[in-house]
């Protein structure tokens, strides 16, 4: 059972903020929303989340079934 990133698109504002810091490159911006292009390659160091102005990308435990 591990971290995984969640991204609550009703709150992100497309500003890129978490793109921009995340060291392993996962995330993008499509259609001006914050989407998770490389989830394999995500180290959960937890950048993203810190960085967000508007608190819509965030680290939460994962499930068993996941």
């Amino acid at each position: 059972m591990g971290k995984k990133v969640v991204v609550d698109k009703k709150w992100c504002k497309g500003c890129g903020i978490c793109v921009a810091f995340c060291p392993k490159k996962v995330l993008g911006l499509v259609d001006g929303k914050i989407e998770i292009e490389r989830p394999e390659d995500c180290i959960k160091c937890g950048q993203c989340e810190l960085r967000c102005p508007d608190y819509a990308i965030y680290l939460e435990e994962g499930t068993e079934n996941e």
